[in-house]
């Protein structure tokens, strides 16, 4: 399947792997405790999934086995229906939570717009901003230095993980009780495959920070249509139009400018590592399995707070479960009490990100995807800015040059999208005005037909009869008889 790709464009849009080879060079020796290792801590995490994960696959397979919906009394009934069965039943409900806001958006004033827009973006930008500066504060600096003493860094990442998720699951509650929902139809054991590959991609994202730098980690986020494109080609056969290989060579050409400009600066706070991109590598895998299998799950006609809810409940499950095992929960507990800088650190990076997750579901809801991307992008571009400025990342003329490249790419994507959008619309709505003049003027000829041919008694109730049979109704309210 790799021959079917040309292969200059092959080459281009491989080409971002290149400064890997230059990387692995300037690989920084090992930890010097093996259990400090990343690749260890993550291996140890996933043993702590699994005490949790294993005990509650026996229990369903059980459950279904037994066919406890049908046997099954008692007070723990209602629970283990909704954990393993759920409720079939659609609810209608969400189409009219969702479709709300978006009809009060089109009759609101242009003014009332502008401001909610304003609102949107500031909030969105606010949240995640803030929350990419405290990531790479806590992740890559000490806490309690003073000029005798280095201080000491906080290592343990599925804590943060377990932080951000906690408070997320305590918003996403208190919004579900306070605002109306849907009826819950999933079963709820369904979330946890999204849960563990969101903790899996936040661990990820947090422990690249060692290896890697801000900036590049931001570029390896705006990249991912790279290797997405790689396999919907391969794996799937998929086509692409002519705009999305061209802003993605160009993404690639950018992405590879910065990091080879990084690699020759040899700058400590820009080297990039091997296990730093095999992190990164961790990160777009298990960030676009959760994507997908939370699309599965909106079949279930579920809000996107309830999906939030849904996630972040055993993502609180599987974190706190594999740090009490590890030891790692009360270490992290007494650094926070050591260090109350951290602990403010950790707590406003939480507000952020359930915030953040927040301002992501209304946006979307008042003025669609493509605004929403639009202002994530320009926070990326800002970001990469943010910690340039902040924390003092060298990148060369070269290396600014590819971060634009790829951003107008991005952008480029953006406009592309919502011009095909905007084209198809127009044909759509002409062959449904075709379609519906063609209706009429056959309705009208059976009418002219009818009335010349028969009594002005019966006239009435066989075009009524014509009407009802080229709607294809099996109603017979108006039957025609003959005389």
């Amino acid at each position: 399947p790799w021959l079917q790709l040309p292969p200059p464009l092959l080459l281009l849009l491989l080409l971002p792997l290149l400064p890997v080879v230059a990387a692995a060079e300037e690989e920084p020796p090992l930890a010097k405790n093996w259990h400090d290792f990343w690749l260890f801590r993550f291996l140890i995490n996933i043993l702590g999934y699994a005490t949790i994960i294993v005990p509650g696959y026996i229990l369903i397979k059980y459950f279904k086995k037994i066919n406890y919906l049908e046997t099954g009394r008692g007070i723990c009934f209602p629970v283990i229906k909704a954990c393993v069965f759920g409720n079939e039943s659609k609810s209608s409900l969400l189409d009219e939570v969702s479709t709300a806001p978006r009809n009060e958006s089109e009759t609101a004033s242009s003014t009332r717009q502008a401001l909610k827009l304003f609102f949107c973006a500031a909030g969105l930008q606010g949240s995640y901003l803030t929350w990419g500066v405290l990531q790479e504060r806590v992740m890559t600096r000490s806490y309690g230095a003073t000029d005798t003493e280095e201080g000491e860094k906080f290592s343990d990442s599925q804590f943060l993980v377990f932080m951000n998720r906690i408070l997320a699951l305590t918003v996403a509650g208190l919004w579900c009780v306070l605002f109306k929902q849907p009826r819950h139809g999933a079963p709820m054991f369904k979330y946890s495959f999204a849960s563990l590959s969101n903790i899996l991609s936040s661990w990820c994202q947090y422990e690249a920070l060692k290896f890697i730098s801000f900036p590049t980690q931001v570029l390896a986020k705006a990249s991912k249509v790279i290797p997405v494109m790689l396999m919907g080609k391969i794996v799937s056969r998929k086509s692409y139009e002519y705009w999305e290989y061209f802003t993605a060579v160009l993404i690639s050409i950018g992405v590879s400018m910065f990091l080879l400009s990084s690699t020759t600066a040899k700058h400590p706070s820009t080297v990039t590592t091997f296990s730093g991109v095999i992190i990164l590598g961790g990160y777009i895998m298990f960030d676009s399995f959760t994507s997908n299998w939370q699309d599965n799950l909106f079949k279930y006609k579920m809000s996107s707070v309830q999906m939030m809810f849904g996630v972040n409940l055993f993502s609180c499950l599987f974190t706190v479960g594999s740090l009490l095992e590890q030891g790692a929960f009360f270490e992290s507990i007494a650094f926070m009490m050591r260090h109350s800088e951290f602990a403010f650190h950790a707590i406003l990076l939480s507000i952020c990100s359930a915030c953040g997750q927040l301002f992501i579901f209304y946006t979307i809801g008042q003025f669609g995807a493509a605004v929403f991307t639009i202002i994530m992008t320009l926070r990326q571009a800002i970001a990469i800015l943010l910690s340039c400025f902040l924390y003092g990342h060298a990148i060369t003329i070269v290396g600014g040059f590819g971060v634009a490249v790829v951003f107008i790419a991005l952008f480029l994507r953006v406009y592309a999208r919502s011009r095909m959008k905007r084209s198809k619309k127009p044909a759509a709505n002409q062959s449904q005005v075709q379609k519906c003049i063609g209706t009429v003027v056959h309705v009208w000829s059976v009418a002219v037909t009818t009335v010349n041919a028969a009594s002005s008694s019966n006239a009435l109730s066989l075009i009524l009869f014509k009407v009802q049979n080229n709607f294809g109704t099996t109603t017979n309210r108006f039957p025609y008889k003959k005389k």
